[in-house]
């Protein structure tokens, strides 16, 4: 297997966090599901992730409290791997896991993902538990000096063979449950560690090699961020996806930080390796922690949002509820010209950027060239840029743009007007 075929163009899906924080259910994830099959899966968008402690017993249940209720009771089996807890996703009873949930996806043409944390549960360290394949119990594998700050429920890998044996039997278990995408947390950046943000780096690796010896394609997807761009070449070599921001919101000052980031990471976007932008906070959000609204960007924050992400190559992962989607939204996640652009064979760059404006390129295999005009500023403005700024040099006959699918004739100058914190994509025409 060649890992970076696992996913030829960058993942394009639904993740249930943004809405439903650790409380979401079956029932929620094939609702989602279902209307992602009828209306985004023609478009490209075939992930359904279910994300934070679907293994935890009466998670979001002391929301006010607790995000994450320190030792809570999880579902485990007898080999010191977390299952789904049953309340809520009553097709996992008996041993079945998450494989009836993913065989529902699959059938909707759709992939089916979780969220795991990095480690071992520390309740299997706690109770000595068994692990496949190995000799030695969880707690020999656990490494008690290596946790997350911000979740109680694992202890880090040692890198040993317990340890691989460990992450070989997980990973096993999820590829016979049907998994083809897991999103590991507390790895990409284990921030907790300031002086060593880069802690997890060996269980990356065993996560990679238990994903190699499974027989199944499964996305590698780290997080949090940001990620560490002195070590993009092993986030490269093991992962599909690191993320490049801590959990993105829907604040304009984290957006208008996301140009910054995209300029530093844009030189390692490939096929089958992804640095990530995070979710896109779009619709309704926030029910399951206790504050369910409406997303605060504009119209025009939405789009410019889309676009850097389409054209730097970022996977795109929708955050709000699916079911409650208005159409100017879904007419976001649908415009097809603007989706083609996440190919990473297209050549992109950051043109230009100051502090009231931005300027990306993108360059097709054969030869079609865009531009997106960003206004960072707080007022309406011009935004522009030469045709002899441009690489390669291009002497369009027209110009069209992408969101309004209006041509206006050639010039010297690629440039228009646009709303605060707008933008404008153009194809420019042979």
């Amino acid at each position: 297997m060649d890992k970076n075929q696992f996913a030829k163009t960058p993942p394009m899906g639904w993740n249930s966090y943004d809405y439903y924080d650790t409380t979401v259910n079956e029932e929620q994830v094939k609702a989602n599901a279902d209307y992602m099959a009828k209306n985004l899966r023609r478009y490209g968008w075939e992930y359904i992730v279910v994300d934070i402690q679907w293994y935890a017993h009466k998670a979001g249940s002391r929301r006010a409290e607790h995000q994450y209720i320190p030792f809570e009771t999880v579902e485990m089996d007898e080999y010191s791997r977390l299952l789904p807890d049953p309340e809520r996703f009553p097709s996992s009873a008996g041993g079945a896991g998450f494989g009836p949930l993913a065989d529902y996806v699959h059938r909707l043409g759709l992939k089916f993902g979780i969220h795991i944390m990095r480690g071992i549960p520390r309740i299997a360290a706690h109770l000595h538990t068994p692990i496949l394949g190995s000799d030695l119990p969880a707690s020999e594998a656990a490494d008690p000096s290596s946790i997350c700050g911000w979740n109680p429920d694992m202890y880090g890998v040692r890198n040993t063979e317990a340890g691989q044996a460990y992450y070989d039997s997980l990973i096993q278990l999820y590829a016979s449950w049907g998994v083809d995408f897991i999103k590991c947390d507390d790895i990409c950046n284990t921030n907790v560690y300031p002086t060593r943000p880069f802690s997890g780096k060996h269980e990356i690796e065993m996560l990679h090699r238990a994903i190699m010896k499974s027989g199944r394609e499964i996305v590698l997807s780290l997080s949090p961020g940001p990620a560490l761009i002195d070590k993009a070449w092993h986030y490269e070599k093991n992962a599909n996806m690191w993320r490049i921001t801590d959990d993105f919101w829907d604040n304009w000052d984290l957006l208008l930080n996301m140009f910054e980031r995209c300029e530093l990471w844009q030189n390692h976007v490939s096929q089958g390796c992804y640095p990530d932008c995070d979710m896109l906070p779009l619709g309704w959000l926030g029910k399951g922690f206790g504050q369910e609204r409406y997303s605060n960007f504009t119209y025009e924050e939405c789009r410019t949002m889309m676009t850097l992400w389409c054209i730097f190559g970022s996977p795109l992962m929708i955050g709000g509820e699916l079911t409650k989607m208005s159409e100017p939204v879904l007419s976001l996640l649908t415009n097809p010209e603007l989706l083609k652009l996440l190919d990473p064979a297209y050549r992109r760059r950051q043109v230009l950027r100051d502090r009231k404006q931005a300027v990306w390129s993108s360059c097709s295999p054969d030869g079609e060239v865009y531009v997106a005009l960003f206004n960072l500023g707080d007022e309406s403005g011009r935004v522009e840029i030469r045709l002899s700024e441009l690489e390669p040099a291009y002497q369009p006959t027209a110009l069209t743009e992408l969101w309004s699918r209006e041509t206006v004739t050639k010039s010297s100058v690629i440039g228009c007007e646009i709303a605060p914190h707008g933008c404008a994509v153009f194809r420019l025409e042979k």
